[in-house]
């Protein structure tokens, strides 16, 4: 599989799933298990730039595929566009829906960089924050689609 950018190979059996061999095998720690039934996305990575449930995924179900997680998605040590706006607008509490939720608007945006606050919610309605923080979430997403240039830098 393609991990985070970079070819990866790892010996597993068929019955591991992607977030265990992310975290335990691989030592990324920023796919968040929570509720191993696909209901809540803390465990959302990328799959083909789509999000996945990695606790209801087979790690052989992404074989030759491309895998994004949250340690992926900065680039060179600058952070992401989505990252930074989620950091401007304090959308994050206690930080443990965060990584599903930046990857769950990366996927959203490349779809549609313009989306309305109607579609966002609907992208959104896997991922779930245990600390009701969507009213700074969704302000973030919207600025960053307002007024993407704001983003683009580190100096935001």
């Amino acid at each position: 599989m393609t991990l985070n950018g970079s070819e990866a190979s790892v010996e597993i059996e068929p019955s591991e799933l992607l977030i265990d061999v992310l975290r335990d095998r691989l030592r990324l720690k920023g796919t968040k298990r929570s509720c191993d039934v696909q209901v809540c996305g803390a465990c959302t990575v990328l799959v083909d730039g789509l999000p996945a449930s990695s606790c209801s995924t087979l790690c052989a179900d992404v074989h030759e595929r491309s895998i994004t997680t949250i340690e992926g998605v900065a680039k060179a040590g600058k952070l992401d566009p989505v990252q930074r706006a989620f950091i401007a607008h304090g959308a994050l509490q206690c930080g443990f829906c965060t990584p599903g939720m930046i990857l769950a608007v990366k996927s959203l945006l490349e779809l549609d960089p313009h989306p309305s606050e109607e579609t966002i919610r609907h992208y959104l309605r896997g991922n779930i924050c245990r600390c009701t923080g969507y009213v700074k979430i969704l302000e973030a997403i919207l600025d960053l689609v307002q007024n993407p240039s704001r983003y683009q830098t580190e100096t935001q």
